[in-house]
């Protein structure tokens, strides 16, 4: 620092701490008290020979403030003199942006020992900038939206009702009639010239996320410096940024970050103190994405570029979140296959539930039936929209093409995970993937449920499904997965043996499971009523019948089911555990499984694999044995699931589904109403 006197010396551009004395130094900052604006022009002046101590006053406008350390520093009588000590810092701030340059100032005068009148001063000159970046997240339970602009500044983000920081969608629709792909597959905002164009356009934009950037202050700074907005490298290819201008059918979108794009100066010439940017997720979180996305707003002085401030606003990526059964369903899918009847049924069943149907042809699906292997529902949510998103598996069978081709679609997003060389099993399959309703465990709330995904036993070498599916479910975080024990079986799904059904009382659900010991337990007590002869698979043409004394005497069905029963019994523990259920939560079905050399099948048509419609559940014909001229197992599952207010329905599908090793459940599949919850209100 300069040593020798200066009656005066005009401030060059600021640093955010400025030493007086280099032996007794104070210290100077500048900043604004509200954190959204940026107080420029502060690098200071040297103290002066014989200056002991010195008062710092501001003009109209600014706000000054002196900060000491009182173990090291004796505050002034009156509070008009300082010390020239390094113990002492002075703070000044502004809250109004300047008109022009320099015309808010601090004046530093300096006191000699014995002087009563100053020695010498200072001035240190201030222009001050406002720049600030709104967007639209929410940090109240008030929904906010692009059409009522409810805007908040946000440099971190936080989780529950309190929290803070934007929300951002992946745009993964496909709004344009003639587009091939996703929409985020396109650098550019979707539209169509003539009079499609406005309509298009604001469906594309209405999928990303509103960012403004404001600058407030003289415009004559913008000659000597410019403001920059970036985001990181591994940000960029998560992200497309496009800045709007012009307004109605006129409107322009320019992109200017992302797919590559890492940084971009915004023009600030034309004196223009807001510009209008739109954001698009392009990845959903996954093990390497966090789903937080920063862009940040720096000002830079020019020549050479030297960073001055730095704004940054963050973002999360919506998830994709899963609907459970309890959920109000809106749309059933099922594959068009040569059993006219059990289409018939299924057609039946959804109009007494009052939802729509859609059949996938034979043409579409080419033999492949099992829709509910081949793609999951689910939805995410942004506070200005929301919209399903399905979850297309890696199994690519004959299916493979159905959910990209006939779902994706306006407003209907798509997503996939493939794994990294291509090898898949049949835990791949989504009917290897369920979700629970709502729970809480051991005092912690899942709002949006837990995903249950069918697994190897821990530290097996069996099968699991793919990492890259699993990752992502993971990634999610809003319902963390719960690995469960499927390898059992030779398809190996969970839906084989649980399924969720609504109830009005309780946790508001009752959990079903496959239960080998219950259907024996039924079957000894019709023995002892005298119908050991009732046999099952009574009415099947072309099926061997066996009785129920003959069940009970057969050694290799009561070994295999035993067996079954103690897989089942590590997932009902696992289960209580992992979603906090009693025993009173749990419904034992009647169920028998046999070993296929060492893995196992349902014996008769499983009856938890049912496709559930709100109160009225499609479960598969068991054909068992007939009790005074009704099947017992369809009257015991009666008798356990009436009383909850819902509706059986036993549906055929012997010849359709089960001989080749599936039930109603695998050859459905179920679009439903979103969670009312919203997810970035949960407490994590």
């Amino acid at each position: 620092m300069q040593k020798k006197q200066k009656k005066e010396k005009k401030a060059d551009l600021a640093t955010s701490r400025c030493h007086v004395n280099e032996f007794a130094p104070i210290s100077l900052m500048t900043h604004s008290t509200d954190g959204n604006f940026l107080s420029l022009w502060g690098s200071l002046v040297s103290a002066f020979i014989g200056a002991t101590s010195f008062d710092a006053r501001g003009t109209s406008g600014v706000k000054v403030y002196v900060v000491y350390n009182p173990n090291a520093v004796k505050k002034a009588a009156g509070a008009l003199r300082w010390t020239l000590n390094s113990q002492v810092e002075v703070i000044v701030s502004m809250d109004i942006p300047s008109s022009t340059v320099n015309d808010s100032k601090v004046r530093i005068s300096y006191y000699g020992q014995k002087e009563n009148a100053p020695i010498e001063g200072a001035w240190l000159y201030l222009t001050c900038v406002s720049k600030y970046c709104k967007n639209n997240r929410l940090n109240t339970l008030e929904t906010r939206n692009l059409g009522s602009k409810w805007e908040l500044v946000c440099t971190k983000w936080t989780w529950g009702p309190e929290g803070q920081g934007a929300v951002l969608l992946v745009n993964c629709d496909r709004d344009s009639p003639g587009a091939k792909d996703m929409d985020s597959a396109y650098q550019y905002v979707q539209s169509y010239a003539g009079t499609h164009r406005e309509q298009t356009s604001a469906l594309d934009l209405e999928d990303m996320s509103l960012m403004i950037l404001r600058t407030q202050g003289p415009s004559a700074i913008f000659a000597d410096y410019k403001l920059v907005l970036h985001i990181s490298v591994a940000d960029v290819n998560k992200v497309r940024v496009f800045h709007a201008s012009g307004d109605g059918s006129l409107a322009q979108y320019k992109h200017v970050l992302g797919s590559d794009k890492r940084s971009y100066v915004v023009d600030r010439s034309s004196g223009q103190e807001e510009d209008t940017f739109y954001v698009e997720g392009l990845a959903f979180p996954d093990a390497d994405f966090s789903g937080l996305v920063s862009f940040h707003v720096t000002l830079l002085e020019n020549a050479p570029d030297t960073p001055i401030f730095t704004d940054t606003v963050v973002f999360r990526v919506a998830p994709w979140i899963m609907t459970p059964n309890t959920l109000q369903p809106l749309e059933v899918f099922v594959c068009s296959n040569p059993n006219g009847d059990f289409l018939e049924a299924m057609r039946a069943l959804v109009r007494k539930a009052n939802c729509k149907l859609t059949v996938c042809p034979e043409v579409e699906n080419r033999r492949d039936r099992w829709i509910q292997d081949e793609m999951e529902f689910g939805y995410v949510e942004a506070p200005h929209k929301m919209f399903p998103v399905v979850f297309d598996s890696p199994r690519d069978r004959g299916l493979r093409d159905f959910a990209f081709r006939r779902i994706l679609g306006p407003d209907f997003g798509y997503v996939t995970r493939v794994p990294p060389h291509g090898h898949v099993s049949s835990l791949d399959s989504f009917g290897n993937l369920d979700v629970s309703p709502p729970v809480t465990v051991q005092g912690k709330t899942y709002p949006l449920g837990r995903i249950l995904i069918g697994s190897s036993l821990p530290r097996s070498d069996g099968r699991r499904m793919t990492k890259a599916v699993r990752d992502f479910l993971y990634a999610q975080k809003v319902q963390p997965p719960v690995e469960l024990y499927s390898d059992w079986l030779s398809v190996g799904h969970v839906d084989e043996f649980l399924s969720f059904v609504p109830a009005s009382d309780r946790k508001g659900f009752r959990l079903l499971l496959a239960s080998p010991d219950a259907c024996y337990k039924l079957f000894k007590e019709k023995q002892r009523e005298g119908h050991g002869k009732a046999a099952q698979f009574a009415g099947l043409e072309n099926v061997q019948t066996i009785t129920i004394d003959e069940m009970l005497a057969d050694k290799t069905l009561r070994s295999d089911s035993e067996y079954v029963q103690s897989c089942i019994d590590w997932n009902r523990h696992t289960l209580k555990e992992e979603l906090g259920l009693t025993e009173q939560d749990i419904i034992d079905i009647p169920q028998l499984f046999m070993l296929n050399g060492s893995r196992a099948d349902a014996f008769f048509p499983d009856l938890v694999n049912m496709i559930v419609l709100g109160k009225h559940l499609g479960i598969p014909k068991p054909f068992g044995p007939i009790v005074d001229g009704r099947c017992c197992l369809e009257e015991k599952v009666r008798s356990l699931l009436e009383p909850l207010g819902l509706v059986c329905i036993f549906i055929n599908d012997f010849f359709s589904y089960h001989t080749l090793l599936g039930e109603i459940h695998c050859g459905t599949n179920v679009l439903r109403k979103p969670f009312s919850f919203k997810w970035w209100n949960m407490i994590l």
